[in-house]
């Protein structure tokens, strides 16, 4: 494994989102000294946070899995996430909506989801099911500590035996079809596909590898942080401070002080300058390009992810409404073909509603729920759409298709209180308007993703959504990991997550 050469003593970490936060730590556990410079005021990058007329509203991810990744984290710096921050299991994980009015809870826990399955969709689809966890669980061992979790250099970096028993597993096969050889009920189906849009392709064209994610959601479990998702990287950089890590907030860099191949300090805004040994870039990824003054060798240019509208909503308390809702509509298909080959919003939208405050009641004034909904969207690569213009009026047709597909749990005495449309993405310098970043195409998944070194630069590692493993929560954690193993090489034989992830969710099933 490529890995930076010479002194690596200090390290600068340009962006204090979560690939920041996990490579200052597992730097600082192992004996670095780092400096994190970044622009806004507070940590968390994407997993961003809004405080509104008394709501605490978090702007980027909502979702939580693989809470050993944390553990992993503040074990590098002799610290257990309970000390940090309170998690809590999120059951159901999803209740599914479905158009002509079915409901159908998600449970991580087998037997309770194989009541669920059964009562939906009846007993031959729950045996289905056993034997799909089955194959998730061997897929997820078979590809975590191989695929997701490790640094390439090329495609021949790839280990033969471990891509043979991913093979043999069908991890190159369609998700869709080959979830389809244990679910047959198309509307069951979708639960264990759907996360495909978080990778950015259309289920029938995802590689199944990826269906890792459901298992991440489905098996593994999702989990809420008390006060919001901005609970984690207030946390995360805690103890990074507690383990020496200076912090420079609202600090931006405009320039890298470059010798040859080696970057020697960072100039920032501000005018000051300081010095590093070596550096991670988690900014997007054409602007480390940018600062680099590097132009991509790739044949082909990257393609973004869909991109999406969010809309923070509050209203009236309602219990009836659970933490996360999938509302899917009746043209599931056609909802992929619209948005990511022909650039136009649905026609009949599938939406994710997330109710923070199921989870954390005071993140809300009294007597008040606060929504988060998420319709997949076209980026401005794709779609030639006005989103000045139509944003607020499609952002009503959503409210009001969000409040019909919830049925009686329908939200009462709304409030819309922020729309971020794919022009609000692309100002905060995303590229494409995508929130999401690189899509998971083959051309962009495993070895074929951006690298995170650059040749012909000896001291610069990237990490984040657009480079090596991916994007969501549990990869951009993975890739701060990564970065600091390209400055230090691996702490150790094998990756110590593995260890870790075993030993937290052992722990986590017996309390």
């Amino acid at each position: 494994m490529r890995t930076v050469k010479g002194r690596g003593d200090h390290i600068v970490v340009v962006g204090a989102g979560l690939a920041g936060l996990s490579a200052a730590l597992h730097l600082a556990g192992r004996g670095r000294q780092v400096t994190v410079v970044e622009r806004e005021s507070v940590p968390g990058g994407r997993m961003g946070r809004l405080d509104l007329n008394g709501y605490r509203i978090d702007t980027g991810p909502t979702v939580l899995t693989m809470p050993e990744l944390l553990d992993e984290l503040f074990d590098a710096v002799g610290e257990r996430t309970r000390d940090r921050l309170d998690l809590d299991p999120v059951d159901p994980a999803y209740r599914a909506h479905y158009a002509d009015g079915r409901t159908f809870d998600v449970h991580s826990d087998e037997n309770r989801m194989i009541d669920s399955i059964t009562e939906f969709a009846g007993p031959a689809q729950a045996a289905g099911y056993r034997a799909l966890r089955s194959w998730l669980t061997r897929l997820y061992t078979a590809e975590f500590d191989r695929f997701v979790a490790a640094n390439f250099d090329s495609p021949l970096s790839m280990s033969i035996p471990a891509l043979a028993r991913l093979t043999a597993l069908g991890g190159f096969r369609g998700w869709d079809r080959k979830v389809g050889q244990f679910i047959t009920d198309p509307d069951l189906r979708r639960v264990f596909t759907f996360q495909s849009l978080y990778a950015g392709v259309a289920p029938e064209r995802a590689l199944a590898a990826y269906a890792v994610i459901a298992y991440m959601d489905t098996v593994a479990g999702v989990y809420f942080p008390r006060g919001g998702m901005r609970a984690v990287p207030d946390a995360l950089a805690a103890a990074a401070e507690a383990a020496g890590v200076r912090f420079h907030y609202r600090t931006s860099v405009t320039e890298l002080e470059r010798v040859a191949g080696k970057v020697l300090a960072v100039r920032t805004e501000e005018g000051e300058r300081i010095e590093c040994d070596a550096l991670v870039l988690t900014t997007e990824r054409h602007r480390a390009h940018q600062l680099l003054a590097h132009r991509s060798r790739r044949p082909i240019a990257v393609r973004p992810a869909p991109s999406a509208v969010v809309l923070h909503v509050a209203c009236a308390r309602d219990r009836r409404i659970p933490h996360h809702s999938l509302l899917f509509g009746a043209a599931w298909n056609d909802s992929f073909r619209e948005i990511i080959d022909e650039g136009r919003v649905m026609t009949d939208p599938s939406i994710l509603v997330t109710k923070p405050t199921a989870g954390d009641g005071e993140l809300a004034p009294d007597g008040r729920d606060l929504l988060y909904i998420l319709a997949p969207a076209p980026n401005l690569g794709r779609g030639g759409i006005d989103w000045e213009r139509t944003g607020e009026g499609y952002a009503q047709e959503i409210l009001e298709l969000a409040g019909h597909r919830l049925g009686t749990a329908r939200p009462r005495d709304t409030e819309l209180l922020r729309v971020v449309t794919p022009a609000d993405w692309a100002r905060q310098d995303m590229l494409a308007g995508s929130p999401f970043a690189l899509a998971h195409t083959f051309a962009q998944t495993g070895p074929f993703r951006p690298a995170n070194m650059i040749r012909g630069i000896d001291n610069v590692v990237l990490a984040g959504g657009s480079t090596l493993p991916g994007v969501g929560i549990p990869p951009v954690l993975i890739s701060g990991r990564l970065a600091a193993d390209r400055i230090t090489g691996p702490p150790g034989r094998g990756h110590r997550a593995t260890a870790v992830a075993v030993a937290s969710r052992a722990d986590r099933q017996a309390t």
